[in-house]
């Protein structure tokens, strides 16, 4: 039988003075450094469903789905595909998205991976297609001041707020009147409203 060497001699005395050198995990969580990516949260109050994050994911983690029958629109984070590469924290104008300290995704059951927000989403007057969430064109408007007033969207959705603006045509699939030219529109409704106006086709 080998002898013990000084140096493994010197450590078991040294584990049964100073205690073990490793954790109890998972009893006890190492800690982590400053700049550490862990588990991402949503800020729910911060966010505006605006869909950066979606845009930017390289791991398709984050997926940005409207439902316009409730006017709706949901963004939702996949935790078992992220990759925790900071990019959507990066890209969030709102810091809505943070990292947190918390690394172990072991647990029984699959419950808990997906945490999602969803936001009032507007729709266009003449043909219901998805604009915007009310937050992200109110925080565009807030973001941009007076400028705001210079996009008859923003100045629609800023005076909806205030005053509680109606529509003042029926809603739904039609063509394009001049005067539809203060309504919440679509690009492209926006678009052919301003064609009648100029051209007046």
């Amino acid at each position: 039988m080998k002898k013990p060497k000084l140096r493994e001699l010197g450590e078991a005395v040294r584990a049964v003075i100073r205690g073990p050198f490793t954790l109890d995990f998972p009893r006890v969580s190492s800690p982590v450094a400053p700049s550490f990516r862990g588990i991402m949260v949503f800020e729910e109050d911060k966010c505006v469903v605006c869909g950066a994050c979606a845009e930017v994911c390289p791991a398709a983690a984050r997926e940005l789905t409207d439902f316009p029958d409730r006017q709706v629109r949901r963004i939702t984070h996949h935790q078992e595909r992220c990759i925790y590469c900071g990019l959507c924290e990066a890209a969030c104008s709102w810091k809505a998205i943070r990292h947190t300290e918390e690394y172990d995704l072991a647990q029984l059951t699959n419950e808990g991976y997906e945490r999602s927000v969803e936001k009032e989403l507007l729709l266009c007057e003449i043909c219901d297609e998805p604009i915007a969430t009310r937050e992200h064109l109110l925080w565009i408007a807030e973001t941009t001041g007076e400028l705001a007033y210079a996009n008859p969207t923003l100045a629609y959705v800023l005076h909806q707020e205030i005053e509680g603006v109606e529509p003042t045509l029926p809603t739904g699939a039609r063509a394009a009147y001049r005067s539809d030219h203060l309504r919440l529109l679509c690009p492209k409704c926006r678009r052919e409203v301003y064609l009648q106006e100029i051209w007046g086709y």
